[in-house]
C-alpha cells in the first residue's frame, strides 16, 4: 500500500477548516485508517470541529474492542458525534459547529467506507466512480428527480448539507463495502476539490500523473487554478502498490 495526503487553504479562505488523518499502520483492530473532515460553524469553531472529531475518532478506534470494521467505525462515529455536541454545549462560542466526515479502512481487497455530509470517496481505475453519497440539499433534489446534475453543480444552495457530525444527537451514517481490483486507486476529498474540478478531469489527472504524490498535488493545484474558493484536502491511496498501473 502507498498513500499520500495533502491539505491546502485554497485561494479565498483565511483559515483551513479541513482536517486529515492517514495511517497505513494498524489503529486498534483496524489494519489502516484514513479520515477526511470539513468543519463548519464560524472561523475557529469549524477548525475545532474537524480536528476534534478526527482526533476523537482515532482515539476511540484505537481503544475499541470490537472486531468488525463497520462496527468499529460506526460505534466511534456515533460516540464522536455525542462528544462534539457536548463540546458545543459547553462552549458558547462553538455552538452550531459541525463537520463532514468520510472515513475508510482496507482489509485484503475489501474497502469499508462511511460518510456523513458531502466529503467524498471515489474509486478510480480507467473510470471514476463516486462511492459515497453527498448528504446535501441539492443532491437530495437530484436523487428525487427535481434537479439535474449540471444545475445542481452550479446551484446557489449547493453547500447546504443535510447531515453533519455535531448537528443532531443521533447521527445517520452511510456505509459501503467495495471489493477492490488490483488496479484500483482510492481518492478521498473535501468539496474544495469537487466544487472546483469536474469528475472527468479528476479521473484524467489521476491517470496522467506518475505517482500518488503528483496526483494529489496536481489535483490541489488544479482546484486552486480554477478558483480555489474553499479549503482543499485530498488523500490518494494505492492499495496494491506492487501492481503495475495501466494507463
Amino acid at each position: 500500500m502507498k498513500t499520500f495526503s495533502i491539505t491546502d487553504i485554497g485561494q479565498k479562505r483565511s483559515s483551513n477548516q479541513d482536517y486529515v488523518f492517514s495511517s497505513e499502520q494498524p489503529i486498534g483492530n483496524l489494519p489502516n485508517l484514513f479520515i477526511v473532515a470539513d468543519g463548519m460553524g464560524g472561523h475557529k469553531a469549524g477548525d475545532y470541529a474537524s480536528r476534534y472529531t478526527v482526533e476523537t475518532l482515532e482515539k476511540l478506534i484505537r481503544e475499541s474492542t470490537l472486531s468488525e470494521p463497520a462496527a468499529i467505525i460506526e460505534s466511534a462515529v456515533k460516540q464522536a458525534n455525542t462528544m462534539l455536541l457536548e463540546e458545543a454545549n459547553n462552549h458558547e462560542e462553538m455552538k452550531g459547529m459541525g463537520t463532514t466526515l468520510v472515513i475508510c479502512t482496507i482489509h485484503d481487497n475489501v474497502l469499508t467506507v462511511a460518510n456523513v455530509g458531502d466529503s467524498r470517496l471515489y474509486v478510480v481505475n480507467q473510470e471514476i466512480r463516486q462511492i459515497t453519497k453527498d448528504h446535501s440539499l441539492v443532491e437530495e433534489m437530484v436523487r428525487m428527480g427535481e434537479m439535474d446534475k449540471e444545475t445542481a453543480r452550479n446551484h446557489r444552495d449547493k453547500n447546504i448539507i443535510t447531515r453533519a457530525i455535531g448537528a443532531v444527537p443521533e447521527v445517520d451514517v452511510d456505509f459501503f463495502e467495495i471489493n477492490l481490483d488490483p488496479e484500483d486507486e482510492i481518492l478521498m476529498c473535501t468539496d474544495g476539490l469537487t466544487n472546483m474540478v469536474e469528475d472527468a478531469d479528476i479521473r484524467n489527472i489521476m491517470l496522467s500523473q506518475r505517482d500518488i504524490a503528483e496526483q494529489a498535488e496536481r489535483l490541489v493545484k488544479t482546484a486552486n487554478e480554477n478558483g480555489g474558493k474553499d479549503n482543499i484536502t485530498v488523500i490518494v491511496i494505492k492499495p496494491f502498490s506492487d501492481e503495475v498501473k495501466i494507463c
